[in-house]
């Protein structure tokens, strides 16, 4: 049995407040379930854990006992590594365009939104669409048949290009002779006239003009959103930050404030701050890993600096060292960064460097959105400097191509992979038609990391997909999704991890990178995070779509108290 040392109260003479016993997948040491009988918990940490037996003595007849079934296991809770959370509770109340199929439903679910409010004045926001399942690039005409005259912004299904309207390009003066901005293309017409995608950069002539929402609005929408999370199993966030250009800390982080100083924000938070925000962090002595004000249950911290040094996959801007492998109708248009199949760069290198050196000497750690491997092999030269100046790891975003000379640069760095396997299921087939051959070699390459030695952190990326974190785990290992067409093979099989490895990286590695020796697993000294599962959802073979894809905990407490279930 292994017990809490250095606790004021002797374990020997400790009496737990509560009892698991079962089977545990406790998570201890580098590798495998560390299975255990039973855990004993005091105070909303982990004191002992080992077998059941050995457990009885922390017992009294105030203990409460929480005894697993035959079928079922425990497991620490889940962390979402990559979740933009403000932004994920918003988009439930804006068009959603996942799905959609071609131009047509597009257009009839845009009129169907437009519906709940006609004040011309109010924007009709939204997002999901996917160019590739609309059949062709959507257009600016295509909105005035669904919405005329109305100031519309709709986000693709990867956040990398927005649909606007005639009405919003006005709004913007984004006319024939507007140049785009750097890092950004705005697509036009063979007269040079914009059609209404902005991708990029360009994005924000639009997106600056839209409303931001109230406090009161997102503080609304988070409660819901996060009690669903909950019941998933998933006990913290990593977010990553919203679209819109915010002032001072914002006010998605006034609205994290506001709830955790009610002891009301229901989720382990480490919120994020964007370039424009720093000034503000650093003003308010702000450090990574640092409480961001009064909270009571101890739920918000501060994260990471975001930035971007590339664009998407989807929108064809990832940045890479060789062209895509496609039509020039893949290749975004225009004689800027975007010519030549290379895809964007948002930030250069130089631009990125001076942004994560200015971070760490405020104590705030950097994380860089890298999708193509032109942007992983810059954002690893960029983030070497800063590694271990500050509490928080360096993160990689995304790392979704890697060339295999950087793989194991990330663990001789010391800089953390953060990556969402579950965009397997809906990018494989455009990776492997815009990467050719580098898909299934270098794509999503968490095999090859792993044995580097990398810290591996997952999530999801809602709302760019949704919130549910075991899909993403089942593909970690499969590779593959039950969506897919009969007899599609596996996006590059040899890199696919072990079960235990993938739930390691939804819990023990985003915990790792925020600096938490205390969480991710079910050990003495760890907070009592956990969650109660079918056992079929640890089967293995793990199938795809199989009891892994669908499982819904039980049961989920943390710091040892019930949260979710019953």
């Amino acid at each position: 049995m292994t017990e809490l040392r250095g606790d004021r109260r002797s374990h020997r003479s400790a009496t737990a407040d509560l009892v698991v016993t079962g089977r545990i997948a406790s998570l201890a040491g580098d590798s495998g379930p560390g299975w255990v009988e039973a855990i004993a918990i005091v105070g909303g940490r982990v004191v002992a854990a080992g077998r059941r037996t050995d457990l009885e003595r922390m017992t009294s007849a105030g203990t409460h006992r929480l005894d697993l079934g035959p079928d079922e296991v425990a497991l620490p809770g889940l962390t979402d590594a990559h979740l933009h959370l403000v932004e994920a509770a918003l988009a439930r109340a804006r068009v959603d365009l996942e799905g959609t199929s071609d131009i047509e439903e597009l257009k009839q679910r845009i009129r169907s939104g437009a519906s709940v409010s006609e004040d011309g004045a109010t924007w009709i926001e939204g997002g999901g669409w996917d160019v590739d399942a609309l059949g062709r690039w959507p257009t600016a005409d295509d909105l005035e048949h669904a919405a005329p005259g109305r100031l519309v912004a709709l986000w693709a299904h990867d956040h990398h290009a927005l649909l606007v309207s005639r009405a919003s390009l006005a709004a913007a003066d984004v006319g024939a002779g507007r140049l785009d901005p750097a890092g950004g293309v705005i697509r036009r017409g063979e007269d040079g006239t914009a059609t209404g995608v902005l991708h990029e950069n360009a994005a924000r002539l639009v997106a600056d003009l839209v409303p931001a929402p109230s406090v009161e609005t997102i503080a609304a929408a988070l409660g819901p959103l996060v009690a669903e999370l909950v019941s998933l199993g998933v006990v913290a966030v990593h977010d990553p930050g919203g679209l819109s250009r915010q002032e001072g800390l914002g006010r998605p982080i006034a609205a994290y404030r506001r709830l955790a100083a009610a002891g009301r924000l229901g989720v382990r938070v480490h919120a994020c701050v964007r370039p424009e925000q720093l000034d503000a962090a650093a003003g308010h002595g702000l450090r990574s890993g640092e409480p961001l004000g009064p909270d009571p249950l101890d739920r918000l911290r501060l994260g990471w600096l975001k930035t971007f040094a590339d664009g998407s996959l989807g929108s064809r801007t990832a940045a890479l060292l060789a062209p895509i492998e496609s039509s020039p109708e893949d290749r975004v248009p225009g004689e800027g960064s975007g010519a030549g199949g290379r895809g964007i760069w948002l930030l250069s290198p130089e631009a990125l460097a001076e942004q994560a050196d200015r971070a760490a000497r405020f104590g705030i750690a950097t994380q860089i959105h890298a999708i193509g491997d032109a942007a992983v092999r810059a954002a690893l030269d960029v983030l070497a400097p800063t590694a271990r100046r500050t509490a928080l790891m360096p993160r990689v975003e995304h790392a979704q191509l890697v060339d295999e000379l950087d793989i194991p640069r990330f663990a001789e760095l010391g800089i953390a992979a953060s990556m969402q396997p579950v965009h397997i299921r809906s990018d494989a087939e455009k990776a492997r038609r815009l990467w050719g051959s580098r898909a299934d070699a270098r794509a999503f390459p968490m095999a090859a990391l792993a044995r580097a030695g990398a810290v591996l952190a997952t999530g999801t990326d809602a709302p760019v997909e949704p919130i549910d974190p075991w899909p993403g785990v089942a593909c970690a290992v499969t590779r593959q999704a039950p969506s897919w067409p009969a007899g599609t093979e596996p996006l590059g099989q040899t890199q696919a991890v072990s079960l235990w490895r993938a739930i390691r990286a939804a819990c023990v590695g985003p915990a790792i990178t925020a600096g938490e020796r205390d969480r991710g697993r079910l050990i003495p000294g760890s907070r009592a995070d956990l969650v109660v599962l079918g056992a079929t959802a640890v089967a293995e073979p793990v199938e795809p779509g199989g009891a892994l894809w669908h499982a819904r905990p039980r049961l989920v407490l943390m710091d040892g108290e019930v949260v979710a279930g019953s």
